[in-house]
């Protein structure tokens, strides 16, 4: 009989368990990892919202467990995908209609100019920048091919000496952004100067600086798509966003010759050294993925507009200090992994202007990084397995230089360290030159050739390279090292400026390193850099940065060899727009006692 309790009756129904949905018992997980452990809402997006916020966007991960239900997380270039494939059905329907042509023809317009800013060569864009800032709002409409189309006949003003004082909408040099006067519904799809916001301008100008810094190139080139990346998740991140901001302005100015555009990333640029500062300070933002990408960029903002002798180095060696505090195990996947292992003969840089024992020689640093199978090892890599052992030989000279003037010469512990000193260079100068053998010699594409001269064009001209033939003591011209791909050439060039600093402290009594060896290595480089130069596209020129400086100083002073680095870097610091150059670079110096 069933119980009853306040005549009302209390027995199981079977059929309501049959009617209750049964949850499976293996569900898989709605939230990412990162979300469960912090026990805070997912939006199911990857990555999501949550971990965005945080600045870890690349750990956003999703357990997948066996369940009855096909749940995946939205990944974020899918939405961007699908939202794109919205835009254009919207924009085909509005074709269709006819109803909103002046909107389409604007739009159209709007493409073709962020194509030409991003493509175009800077007299073009100059041509463009007057154009847009100096139209008048409201007094007619450019032609539908009007920009680039007829700019031979038009006297074209420098942008330095454009007086926009009276223009309805020009761009607003305090604020980094574009003002319309005029603007309402009417002139919207007017003349190209009506921007109704900032961001066309400002993503025009981050591309431009993406385009200069992280070309698109192949594997051959050497890989650069590290920035390109961080600019793509620069939305999820306020800091990102706000260094690309000023660093692409200031690059933009310095490009077109504008201070005032230039002048305008200078302003960005202390709020966000300042916001960058108060990272590093906290436990948790220090290791973000967003810290690392601003450390990077303020890197790249350096070598643009150079702000002190030591701007350049102190950012570099603030990045290495960074690296060793995220630790090898978050350098794996996505930006964090490009970042270092594309500008990982940076980071090997600043530790030889250090001259001490470097992390970077621990074996998690030389395996962690890459046993996710994220990117495989170069032939670049394989040298700077090699040459981060150069940093704590410097180091361990510089010590023994030191008490030496204290120590009696017949000291036998000195002496005893002098020899295991001399033991290791000897060695690590076996290693580099059978890397050179097992690399060099058989690389798939083929070795370095040497020819007469590269053909000379009237738009390109390049330096010409003299040195003296150490037989005869005349000055000649020496052949030009050509290369099949630029990895090669950088590999090259790297490997012979570590070659020149390891024997700055090799003084072994027999097998050193000669005077007249450490000569022929400098003249490899400046050999190899016309070949090198004219084929780096956008900024990878700064690649060679150090081998560059290295080669400058083995030269003597006051030689022919010195006139035609100095005449690259005036040539490099005007036709990239890079202070760094311009400055000779003392600070890349290895030198012991070097700024």
């Amino acid at each position: 009989m069933a119980s009853r309790r306040g005549g009302r009756d209390t027995s199981p129904d079977p059929s309501a368990d049959e009617q209750k949905p049964k949850r499976p018992g293996n569900r898989q997980s709605r939230s990412c990892r990162v979300c469960r452990i912090r026990k805070v809402k997912c939006d199911r997006v990857k990555p999501c919202q949550a971990c965005c916020a945080h600045g870890h966007p690349s750990k956003c991960v999703y357990d997948l467990a066996l369940s009855d239900e096909d749940f995946h997380p939205v990944s974020q270039s899918d939405e961007i995908r699908n939202l794109r494939t919205e835009l254009k059905g919207l924009r085909d329907k509005l074709q269709r209609r006819g109803e909103y042509a002046p909107a389409i023809n604007r739009l159209a317009e709007l493409e073709r100019l962020f194509t030409a800013i991003r493509s175009a060569p800077p007299s073009v864009v100059e041509r463009l920048i007057w154009q847009i800032r100096s139209t008048k709002g409201g007094h007619g409409r450019h032609d539908e091919g009007s920009f680039g189309a007829s700019a031979g006949d038009r006297a074209w003003p420098p942008l330095g000496n454009v007086d926009d004082s009276d223009d309805e909408s020009h761009f607003d040099f305090n604020a980094g952004q574009w003002s319309s006067g005029g603007y309402n519904q009417y002139n919207a799809y007017g003349p190209l100067s009506y921007f109704p916001s900032e961001r066309p301008a400002l993503d025009v100008f981050v591309e431009r600086f993406v385009d200069a810094f992280s070309p698109e190139v192949d594997s051959s080139s050497g890989h650069a798509g590290a920035l390109r990346a961080a600019a793509d998740i620069r939305m999820f991140s306020p800091m990102i966003s706000s260094a690309f901001e000023a660093v692409s302005l200031t690059f933009f100015g310095r490009t077109t010759r504008d201070p005032r555009i230039e002048a305008s990333g200078m302003r960005r640029y202390t709020p966000v050294l300042r916001n960058l500062q108060d990272a590093l300070r906290d436990p948790e933002r220090s290791r973000a993925e967003s810290t690392l990408v601003t450390v990077t960029l303020l890197l790249a903002f350096e070598s643009i507009e150079r702000t002190s002798q030591a701007g350049v180095t102190a950012h570099a060696i603030g990045a290495v200090r960074l690296l060793q505090h995220r630790g090898p195990e978050n350098h794996m996947f996505g930006v964090e992994h490009l970042l270092f292992t594309e500008l990982r003969p940076y980071w090997v840089g600043a530790a030889l202007v250090l001259r001490k024992p470097s992390f970077f020689n621990e074996e998690a640093w030389k395996t962690i990084p890459w046993s996710a199978g994220t990117s495989t090892k170069d032939i670049l890599h394989h040298l700077l397995d090699l040459a981060v052992e150069i940093p704590g030989l410097l180091g361990e000279a510089d010590n023994l230089k030191a008490i030496e003037p204290t120590t009696p010469p017949d000291d036998g512990d000195l002496q005893v360290k002098r020899e295991q000193l001399w033991e290791r260079i000897a060695d690590l100068t076996q290693r580099m030159q059978q890397w050179k053998k097992d690399w060099v010699d058989s690389y798939p594409a083929g070795p370095p050739r040497e020819v007469d001269f590269q053909t000379d064009d009237d738009d390109n001209q390049f330096p010409i390279f003299h040195c003296r033939d150490l037989r005869t003591m005349q000055i000649v011209r020496p052949p030009t090292i050509i290369y099949p791909d630029l990895r090669l050439a950088q590999s090259m060039c790297v490997y012979s400026a570590y070659r020149v600093i390891l024997s700055t402290i090799d003084n072994r009594p027999e097998g050193s390193v000669t005077l007249a060896e450490k000569y022929q290595l400098g003249c490899d480089i400046a050999r190899s850099l016309e070949c090198y130069i004219r084929r780096s596209p956008g900024n990878m020129v700064n690649r060679l940065a150090l081998p560059v400086r290295v080669a400058w100083e083995v030269f003597p002073e006051r030689g022919i060899e010195r006139e035609f680095i100095k005449a690259v870097f005036v040539l490099v610091g005007q036709r990239h727009s890079l202070r760094l150059w311009g400055s000779s670079m003392p600070e890349l110096s290895t030198r012991a006692g070097s700024p």
